[in-house]
């Protein structure tokens, strides 16, 4: 199924960045760190599935609409790149399985007797807690 999201996964934007974290005289001398990002709005991605990725709570997605990963997992530079592409791949996965309708339903006849019992017996609870007249 990862082969159908290719198309869109050529649309992101990778540029290279220097890993944190500690390091070797290496470190500050190789970009092996990806930031991958992705608009959303831009996209050609199918409304629907834009709009379920806009309206998801992840944090990774700006103001603007924009997706933006960080991959420093491994040593390479073309390592982290594969790994951005599987996880916007895993991403766009997701948002592409719509969610199933909700069926709206009423409550059972012994559930509204049950609650209102509840609710007699609370309210009574209460009530004892109220004047108990001049003492």
């Amino acid at each position: 199924m990862a082969f159908l999201f290719d198309r869109f996964v050529a649309e992101a934007q990778l540029i290279s960045i220097r890993a944190q974290g500690a390091g070797g005289q290496n470190v500050n001398k190789v970009s092996s760190a990806i930031h991958l990002r992705f608009d959303i709005p831009g996209s050609s991605l199918p409304d629907a599935m834009k709009e379920r990725l806009l309206q998801s709570a992840d944090g990774r997605i700006t103001r603007e609409g924009v997706l933006i990963l960080k991959a420093q997992q491994h040593r390479t530079r073309e390592l982290n790149r594969q790994d951005a592409y599987e996880r916007l791949r895993a991403i766009l996965e997701a948002a592409a399985i719509e969610p199933p309708l909700r069926k709206a339903t009423r409550p059972t006849y012994a559930s509204r007797v049950r609650r209102r019992e509840d609710k007699a017996q609370r309210s009574g609870i209460k009530r004892a807690r109220g004047n108990r007249g001049e003492e």
